[in-house]
């Protein structure tokens, strides 16, 4: 039997090239070749040869450095100087670089100077840049770039309604992603311009499938800018969206995490739409995504998606979980896998902005009522297995109405987690008919103040078409969720204790652990989580009290009267002094002293 040959160096390169991912894109160069120097790489006067490479244009992400040998070449002390070598090149512009050694069968990784002596095979560079992910993201960055956008937007373009400026900063992202040129130096007209003719470009194919994209661009064409002429404001506009998008766009942070600081910045200045909508937070999402068991095969619905913030989590989630946005299984998540409804239409247009930032050219939203007829027969031809959904919390938006909607028309078995009210099933009438249908099998309160508009409100996590009939209801409270309040910044997990808490609680929940807050309901009598009664405590002069005002009341006795002549009687009628320290002595006839 012919032995099979072995790859050669430059075969080698090119399997590592592919599996990596190494394309060079706007936020980072990469590629693989024998001929460039680390001096073309913007390493001034630096000669020596990398095999391939990774170079974000943020040096606070992480960079790689990749060294091949043929697949015959048994790896030696020698072949490892070499590649720590180039990576110390490489650390002299970045904090952190990753090295790999790589034949076509064996992997050697360094991170930074350490070696991972656990890594045997070759992933692709995301895996790489998440050996950081806890040491890097510089989230307070976004924070300070979206509130600089914000209130320039607000008083040196002079834009007062706020949802106008998160489409406008939203459409400049998609612009960015896009490919617009956006350069310092530009005046108003080319630079809203250049916005627009991008922004139209990248939805040419889109449209194909969702014409009501083109929403998107009736929204931002009405966006109307009070002072034009401000080039500082201009400038240091294109410069903080740059900044933003090289964050969203990087191989290294998840965008979603950008965009949820994104939008929590400008969402930190108003409550509620007019269509009652209260957006999510991020950490949340990310609860009710583990707490429904969301995988990559999963058709995932949120039928009042707002700006997207349940898609988008899931789209990430997804996506890594299917190996990386460079798979084929990536592309059927984005096309197929996700859907939203949204009513009011700025918010609609917010949504597949948000969606595009992403690169998601098939966005499957709909601006419908999620009441609605059609609205039922647009989820039930979708097939959906998973929900994740915040609908408006007030009666006269049809919560319940929505939910009961989504519940009716998704599959079978389907687990759908809303986020309600506490005692919104309680309250509602209704409410009660939907366990006629559907089974209400998890009630997680949250904490108190999860949202500023002092609501407090629980998941409901249902299971549809299977009635309730009598199964008892789990439920726990989760009070705190690590967050703390930064002074004109909202609230922010500063001291990052939201994953372990998330990670406890969904372990908790999943095994239907013990835990001092664990309820089973019975949905006869309750349809929320029981906060625990004070204890019942009573004193000796609370029985004297009662005892004495049933027997004024037998005699017949009006018990404020005799109040008034029994004080009258011990102040009046008894010896009152005032000593030289300022007390009060009142001696009762009969000699008593008080």
């Amino acid at each position: 039997m012919p032995k099979k040959p072995t790859l050669t160096e430059d075969q080698v390169r090119d399997r590592a090239k592919q599996i990596l991912g190494f394309e060079d894109t706007e936020t980072a160069k990469a590629d693989v070749g024998q001929l460039t120097s680390f001096n073309q790489l913007g390493f001034a006067g630096v000669k020596d040869r990398p095999d391939g490479w990774y170079l974000p244009n943020e040096k606070n992400f992480p960079a790689i450095i990749l060294e091949v040998k043929s697949e015959s070449t048994t790896f030696k002390q020698a072949h490892i100087d070499e590649l720590l070598k180039n990576c110390a090149i490489a650390h002299s512009k970045y904090q952190h670089v990753v090295g790999i050694l790589y034949n076509g069968e064996d992997t050697i990784v360094f991170k930074d100077d350490e070696c991972l002596n656990e890594e045997e095979q070759l992933h692709n560079k995301e895996y790489y840049l998440g050996l950081y992910a806890e040491d890097t993201i510089d989230k307070q960055k976004i924070y300070n770039l979206t509130k600089r956008i914000n209130d320039s937007l607000h008083f040196n373009f002079g834009i007062k309604n706020l949802n106008h400026r998160m489409i406008f900063t939203a459409c400049a992202l998609v612009a960015k992603r896009y490919g617009a040129t956006l350069v310092k130096g530009m005046d108003y007209a080319t630079f809203h311009t250049s916005i627009h003719s991008t922004l139209s470009k990248s939805l040419e194919e889109a449209k194909k499938q969702n014409q009501k994209l083109d929403l998107l661009l009736e929204v931002y064409s009405e966006i109307k800018m009070n002072i034009t002429n401000n080039q500082e404001a201009i400038d240091e506009f294109i410069e903080n969206v740059s900044q933003i998008s090289d964050n969203i766009n990087s191989d290294f942070w998840r965008g979603e995490d950008v965009m949820a600081i994104f939008f929590n910045e400008f969402t930190r200045y108003k409550g509620k739409s007019e269509q009652g909508q209260v957006f999510t937070p991020d950490h949340i999402s990310s609860l009710m995504y583990r707490l429904i068991d969301v995988d990559k095969d999963d058709i995932v619905l949120d039928a009042a998606c707002g700006s997207g913030t349940f898609l988008v989590r899931a789209m990430c989630n997804m996506i890594k979980e299917a190996g990386g946005i460079n798979t084929d299984k990536a592309k059927d998540i984005k096309q197929k896998q996700l859907f939203g409804i949204e009513l009011d239409r700025e918010i609609f247009a917010l949504a597949c902005a948000n969606m595009l930032i992403h690169k998601d050219g098939k966005t499957n939203l709909e601006q419908l009522d999620s009441r609605s007829v059609e609205a039922a027969k647009w989820i039930k031809d979708k097939h959906i297995t998973k929900v994740l959904m915040n609908p408006p919390f007030e009666n006269k938006y049809g919560c319940i109405d929505i939910v009961t909607n989504v519940l009716d028309n998704v599959e079978p078995s389907a687990m759908c987690a809303f986020i309600m009210p506490d005692k919104k099933m309680e309250k509602v009438k209704k409410a009660k008919k939907i366990l006629r249908k559907h089974t209400l099998h998890k009630i997680i309160k949250l904490p108190e103040d999860v949202f500023r508009e002092g609501v407090t409100t629980s998941v409901f996590i249902f299971e549809a078409h299977r009635p309730q009939k009598g199964q008892q209801i789990l439920a726990y409270y989760i009070p705190d969720d690590g967050l703390e309040t930064v002074k004109n910044q909202g609230r922010q997990d500063i001291r990052n204790r939201w994953q372990e808490i998330e990670d406890r609680w969904v372990d908790i929940i999943r095994r239907s652990d013990s835990d001092e807050s664990k309820q089973w309901i019975n949905a006869d009598e309750h349809l929320s989580y029981q906060m625990p009664q004070p204890e019942f405590e009573i004193y000796e002069e609370d029985f004297t009290r009662t005892v004495m005002d049933y027997m004024m009341f037998e005699r017949g006795i009006d018990a404020k009267t005799f109040s008034e002549n029994l004080l009258n009687a011990v102040l009046y009628s008894s010896e009152v002094k005032v000593t030289t320290d300022g007390n009060i002595t009142i001696t009762l006839k009969g000699g008593h002293d008080e």
